[in-house]
């Protein structure tokens, strides 16, 4: 298995150690509904981390969640709620929408407002060592200090200061040292600090997360490419300053960006459709087929006529995917396309063409069909495959049922309400009716379960 490493700028052997594989991936600032570019960065670290494990991978997987921040701070203000209140409903929608994309849960969500005693240590450390000074409540980096500074994004530190996407402030030494710790500001959220209340600076966060969470080296440490710089870089510098352990992660890998015209999705730009948008037009398979039909580091520009025909495509694997009748003739052999398939995700995770050798197993089923053939060994690879991408292969009803989920679950919910309060006409009416849209509820001493009934 060979992948590129952003550092290096080639691919790299990646080699199964026997050890734990770890892997951390920054996740999204909670401010507001997350979009597809969101949805494009999880499904691509989703892959990566299914792929490893069916390869034989023992991974533990680690994404964040930045729950403290300039725009969540300016988002509770205008609600008149506390910062809390904003990132916890916010990380509530993400992970449900990323449930209902098939993305598994990553195996902790560390967040920095739970690590600020970690962060101040790591900072003090810093400060010890000479890498860090403070300057009027703030602390900064001294990236002088780093002399292969640049190295993630390939610049020299000629010109940097020029191009930093810092705050630029008359108390730093130079305009290129980034921020490790910011004094609080009224009407802020802050902590109390060595150097006066205020609270970490973002690239700090991720270091002290991934640090407490995975150890001085981790295996894969991933984003989007628009975090290449600064963020990344100032990670590691930050990191490795402090450990005396190069390199902090073996891998870096990064996705290309969903783009909306000429620019990247972003909030900030206004430019973008959410992932609850996508979900209520298109199917989670269709959406991931759209996503992995580009190669993860390419970017992609959004279009609803490619996700209209990725929908469509996917009929061909579902049929392929339908249970077969008992045939007498030949069994087909998966063996070729399994191995094309591993050959394809062993080179950098190369979804297009695997997606490509799923196709041509599904043709090759529903023709043996038609020829009488035994497809069943070759069906149980297709649905194999399909499910290291992630895709279910779920029938078009069914899949309305699972993006459908919360709706059911609150309509169960609120049926149960009006039962407790004797209201049984009504709670009638919600189930006759979700039986006429093929959900069946059954009431038992531990609460009423559904199912769909799938043709």
């Amino acid at each position: 298995m060979r992948v590129f490493d952003t550092l290096t700028g080639e691919k790299k052997p990646l080699v199964d150690s026997g050890a734990e594989l770890k892997m951390y991936a920054c996740g999204i600032t909670p401010y507001d509904a997350s979009h597809l570019g969101h949805a494009l960065s999880a499904i691509v670290f989703d892959v990566i981390r299914r792929y490893l494990e069916f390869r034989g991978f023992r991974v533990r997987y680690v994404q964040n969640f930045t729950d403290i921040d300039d725009k969540i701070i300016q988002r509770a203000q205008r609600e008149g709620v506390s910062t809390g209140e904003i990132a916890e409903r916010y990380i509530q929608q993400y992970l449900q929408e990323m449930e209902e994309l098939n993305v598994r849960r990553a195996h902790a969500y560390p967040r920095p407002t739970q690590e600020i005693p970690r962060i101040l240590q790591i900072i003090q450390v810093l400060v010890d060592k000479g890498y860090a000074y403070s300057a009027d409540g703030d602390v900064y980096f001294r990236v002088e200090r780093t002399e292969d500074y640049g190295k993630l994004s390939h610049r020299s530190q000629e010109g940097l200061d020029t191009v930093a996407r810092v705050e630029r402030t008359s108390s730093k030494e130079r305009p290129m040292d980034f921020a490790l710790w910011k004094g609080a500001k009224p009407g802020e959220p802050f902590w109390d600090s060595p150097w006066g209340p205020g609270r970490p600076g973002w690239h700090i966060e991720c270091s002290a997360m991934c640090l407490g969470y995975l150890g001085e080296t981790v295996d894969l440490h991933g984003g989007g490419r628009d975090l290449i710089f600064p963020h990344h870089e100032n990670e590691i510098a930050q990191t490795e300053a402090y450990t005396g352990v190069k390199p902090s992660a073996s891998f870096w890998v990064h996705n290309g960006l969903l783009q909306m015209g000429e620019e990247k999705m972003s909030k900030s730009l206004g430019n973008l459709i959410t992932v609850r948008q996508a979900l209520d037009s298109y199917s989670a398979d269709a959406i991931r087929l759209f996503f992995l039909s580009s190669h993860y580091r390419s970017p992609l520009a959004y279009s609803e006529g490619g996700l209209a025909a990725q929908e469509r495509a996917l009929e061909r694997l579902r049929r392929a995917a339908e249970p077969a009748p008992a045939a007498t003739g030949a069994a087909l052999d998966p063996l070729p396309f399994r191995e094309r398939f591993l050959t394809a995700m062993d080179d950098d995770f190369n979804t297009p063409q695997a997606l490509g050798v799923l196709f041509d197993l599904a043709r090759e089923i529903n023709r043996g069909r038609e020829e009488g053939l035994d497809v069943e060994p070759a069906r149980g690879a297709l649905l194999d495959l399909a499910g290291v991408l992630g895709l279910t292969l779920h029938g078009e009803v069914e899949a309305r049922v699972t993006a459908s989920r919360p709706l059911i679950d609150l309509l169960v919910q609120v049926r149960e309400e009006l039962r407790a309060a004797r209201q049984f006409a009504l709670g009638d009416r919600i189930r006759d009716r979700l039986k006429e849209l093929g959900i069946d509820l059954e009431d038992t001493p531990e609460g009423t379960k559904w199912r769909s009934r799938v043709p």
